[in-house]
């Protein structure tokens, strides 16, 4: 959509307001909203101006001016306003330079898509994320220096089973067995439903959706791959319209990864495939129908694993759902088939349009536009150095004798893990100047500093059960 065309819309729709969304450092969107007086064709141009150093991460408080440059293409109705919004993506750029900021995440996917096209080994890299979240009743926590507590409550939560519910219907998914009973034990399919709906009418082709293994909620909505930068998008507006959906009905969403001790975790698996003059560059006769690109690609993704990880499970409860002989993706290896594999090819299907590998690790509290970014270099690196991925392992990992199961590598055990190898390794992701030894320093500090330092400083409230009588 061309900027006169969305002026066009605006018109059309009866538009009075516009919606400036972009993405702060760590990984949440940021808005701020005009009168549709304000819009023009040269505002495409122009931008707009706001406080870079009240958003997370980013300028100093003596550099604050920035520009928020709209994009065209991202225009849509925002289906949540209640006067009529057009909503519109941006990219930073400094007002002084016009240069785009280094530490805008959209604008470090955007020269990744165009490094990939400057290596020459293919046009387009296609993501197709799997993102799972749970949908709660009530969430209640605090922390002081004296206190700190959790509550979730779910109407589907197997724990009140035993509640008086004046009547409690009693259907509530085991632990564990949420995948995928028919309602009235899957009490949340309209609402998912509705969600799907939504996604649709925001030009998001969703294709189907799902209760997920937990009890208390726990649901998938899968939706069609695309392009880097425009799957990230995507991703975004994923999490408003599933949000925001949910709290039409008093209800609450998380995409934390971990939020119930003694069930599954929300993951987000992801599926990349490379594609060059409309071929897909993965189709092959290597292992599972991949090509040598395909098996040298998995080769850097697994050599980097530790450093991606960082980007794509970047919070210290995502180290609480990777956590060995749970079923989690901790095993670094690939396999077709297996779940309990890092890396899983798919084999759905016989057409090598579909081939494609599946990175298990993610989760869905990633900052989208640096988690492909990475995912991308780190495979990219293995294709232009023939990284070999070693032997893939078709075995049950976890029916492994201990000898063969510790010969396998693991992906870091913390956050602060993921990031020293991030601090150590991280010299393919400077390629092309995707991301900047500033941008590196400033996630490792940042993240050290406000989450894993600050978790460290507080007493866990199991630990009194543990120790407190000592």
């Amino acid at each position: 959509m061309k900027p006169q065309e969305v002026l066009n819309l605006c018109k059309e729709k009866g538009v009075k307001c516009v919606d400036f969304k972009f993405m702060d450092f760590p990984g949440q969107w940021q808005h701020f909203t005009v009168p549709i007086s304000q819009l023009s064709e040269e505002s495409f141009e122009g931008g707009f101006g706001f406080d870079g150093s009240s958003i997370r991460g980013w300028q100093s408080i003596h550099q604050s001016d920035m520009l928020v440059m709209p994009d065209p293409e991202t225009a849509m109705i925002d289906p949540f306003a209640s006067i009529p919004t057009l909503s519109l993506v941006c990219n930073i750029v400094d007002p002084i330079t016009k240069e785009k900021y280094t530490r805008d995440p959209r604008n470090c996917a955007l020269k990744c898509e165009a490094y990939l096209k400057s290596t020459g080994i293919a046009d387009v890299s296609y993501f197709g994320p799997e993102l799972e979240f749970f949908i709660f009743d009530d969430i209640r926590f605090d922390q002081s220096c004296n206190y700190g507590f959790y509550y979730i409550d779910s109407v589907e939560g197997r724990w009140n089973s035993g509640r008086d519910e004046r009547p409690n219907l009693g259907y509530k998914p085991r632990y564990k067995e949420g995948y995928f009973p028919v309602p009235p034990t899957d009490s949340l399919n309209d609402l998912r439903s509705e969600m799907m709906l939504t996604l649709i009418e925001c030009g998001i082709p969703a294709e189907a959706q799902h209760h997920e293994v937990a009890t208390a909620g726990q649901g998938e909505i899968d939706i069609r791959y695309d392009s880097l930068t425009h799957i990230a998008d995507k991703c975004l507006l994923f999490k408003y319209i599933v949000k925001n959906t949910a709290k039409k009905y008093q209800k609450t969403v998380t995409f934390m990864p971990k939020p119930l001790f003694g069930d599954n975790g929300s993951g987000m698996h992801v599926h990349i495939s490379l594609w060059k003059k409309d071929r897909n560059l993965f189709a092959g006769n290597g292992y599972a129908g991949l090509s040598e690109t395909a098996l040298f690609f998995i080769g850097g993704l697994l050599k980097h694993a530790a450093t991606v990880l960082a980007f794509t499970s970047p919070t210290t409860n995502s180290y609480k759902r990777l956590v060995p002989g749970y079923e989690a993706p901790v095993n670094l290896a690939y396999s077709q088939r297996n779940r309990s594999a890092a890396i899983r090819i798919p084999m759905y299907s016989a057409d090598p349009r579909t081939k494609r590998i599946e990175f298990r690790p993610p989760d869905p509290s990633c900052n989208f536009y640096y988690a492909f970014s990475a995912m991308l270099m780190a495979g990219l690196d293995g294709i232009m150095n023939k990284i070999d991925p070693g032997k893939p392992l078709d075995k049950n990992i976890y029916d492994l004798p201990p000898e063969e199961g510790k010969a396998v590598p693991k992906v870091p055990g913390s956050l602060e893990e993921a990031l020293c190898a991030l601090e150590t390794d991280h010299e393919f992701l400077l390629k092309g100047d995707v991301f900047t030894e500033d941008v590196i320093q400033t996630w490792i500090d940042y993240k050290t500093e406000n989450e894993v330092d600050a978790l460290r400083l507080r007493p866990h409230p199991y630990e009194f059960g543990l120790y407190y009588d000592i």
